[in-house]
Protein backbone atom coordinates (compact mmCIF):
# COMPACT_ATOMS: atom_id res chain seq x y z
CA UNK A 1 0.00 0.00 0.00
CA UNK A 2 1.89 3.23 -0.85
CA UNK A 3 2.05 5.86 1.91
CA UNK A 4 -0.25 9.09 1.55
CA UNK A 5 1.75 12.16 2.58
CA UNK A 6 -0.13 14.99 4.15
CA UNK A 7 -0.35 18.35 2.88
CA UNK A 8 2.69 19.89 5.45
CA UNK A 9 4.80 16.59 4.79
CA UNK A 10 4.68 17.59 0.98
CA UNK A 11 5.78 20.80 1.75
CA UNK A 12 9.14 20.32 3.67
CA UNK A 13 9.69 17.45 1.41
CA UNK A 14 13.15 17.85 -0.87
CA UNK A 15 11.31 17.54 -3.63
CA UNK A 16 13.00 17.09 -7.55
CA UNK A 17 12.25 21.08 -8.34
CA UNK A 18 13.91 22.29 -5.07
CA UNK A 19 17.14 19.74 -5.39
CA UNK A 20 16.92 21.09 -8.99
CA UNK A 21 17.12 24.75 -8.08
CA UNK A 22 20.22 24.47 -5.35
CA UNK A 23 21.97 21.82 -8.22
CA UNK A 24 21.43 25.22 -10.44
CA UNK A 25 22.58 27.46 -7.78
CA UNK A 26 25.66 25.63 -6.71
CA UNK A 27 27.15 23.81 -9.55
CA UNK A 28 30.71 24.37 -10.35
CA UNK A 29 30.15 23.32 -13.85
CA UNK A 30 28.13 22.58 -16.71
CA UNK A 31 26.91 18.89 -15.48
CA UNK A 32 27.74 19.45 -12.12
CA UNK A 33 26.19 17.26 -9.71
CA UNK A 34 28.60 15.43 -7.11
CA UNK A 35 30.80 17.94 -6.41
CA UNK A 36 31.12 18.69 -2.23
CA UNK A 37 29.45 22.20 -3.02
CA UNK A 38 26.75 20.75 -5.01
CA UNK A 39 26.66 17.97 -2.00
CA UNK A 40 27.04 20.27 1.30
CA UNK A 41 23.76 22.33 0.29
CA UNK A 42 22.09 19.48 -0.68
CA UNK A 43 22.89 18.06 3.04
CA UNK A 44 21.97 21.26 4.93
CA UNK A 45 18.41 21.41 3.47
CA UNK A 46 17.82 17.99 4.14
CA UNK A 47 19.39 18.64 7.58
CA UNK A 48 17.62 22.03 7.91
CA UNK A 49 13.92 20.19 7.43
CA UNK A 50 14.64 17.35 9.32
CA UNK A 51 15.30 19.21 12.48
CA UNK A 52 12.17 21.02 11.86
CA UNK A 53 10.49 17.60 11.73
CA UNK A 54 12.13 16.13 14.93
CA UNK A 55 10.46 19.27 16.41
CA UNK A 56 7.31 18.12 15.85
CA UNK A 57 8.24 14.50 16.37
CA UNK A 58 10.49 14.04 19.23
CA UNK A 59 10.35 10.60 19.69
CA UNK A 60 10.97 9.51 16.21
CA UNK A 61 14.62 8.15 16.77
CA UNK A 62 15.14 6.63 13.54
CA UNK A 63 14.68 9.97 11.55
CA UNK A 64 16.95 10.90 14.32
CA UNK A 65 19.97 8.17 13.38
CA UNK A 66 19.34 9.59 9.73
CA UNK A 67 19.88 13.21 10.88
CA UNK A 68 22.87 12.27 12.80
CA UNK A 69 24.35 10.18 10.10
CA UNK A 70 23.87 13.48 7.44
CA UNK A 71 25.67 15.87 9.57
CA UNK A 72 28.81 13.46 10.26
CA UNK A 73 28.87 13.56 6.19
CA UNK A 74 28.62 17.03 5.68
CA UNK A 75 30.70 17.37 7.89
CA UNK A 76 33.27 15.21 6.41
CA UNK A 77 32.50 16.83 3.46
CA UNK A 78 33.16 20.36 4.99
CA UNK A 79 36.47 18.98 6.21
CA UNK A 80 37.72 17.62 2.86
CA UNK A 81 36.62 21.08 0.83
CA UNK A 82 38.51 23.03 3.65
CA UNK A 83 42.00 20.80 3.59
CA UNK A 84 41.83 21.18 -0.52
CA UNK A 85 40.72 24.94 -0.85
CA UNK A 86 39.94 27.09 1.85
CA UNK A 87 38.86 29.62 -0.15
CA UNK A 88 36.19 27.13 -1.80
CA UNK A 89 35.81 26.30 2.30
CA UNK A 90 35.10 30.07 3.21
CA UNK A 91 32.39 30.50 0.70
CA UNK A 92 30.06 27.26 0.98
CA UNK A 93 30.04 27.99 4.74
CA UNK A 94 29.28 32.05 3.89
CA UNK A 95 26.57 31.30 1.48
CA UNK A 96 25.07 28.53 3.72
CA UNK A 97 25.56 30.42 6.35
CA UNK A 98 26.96 27.83 8.48
CA UNK A 99 29.11 28.80 11.43
CA UNK A 100 32.14 27.38 11.47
Amino acid sequence: MPKVLSERQFLTMLTKEKKGKIIEDYKRGEADTGSPEVQIPILTTRINELTEHLKTHPKDHSSRRGLLKMVGTRSALLKYVRKNDIDRYRSIISRLGLRK
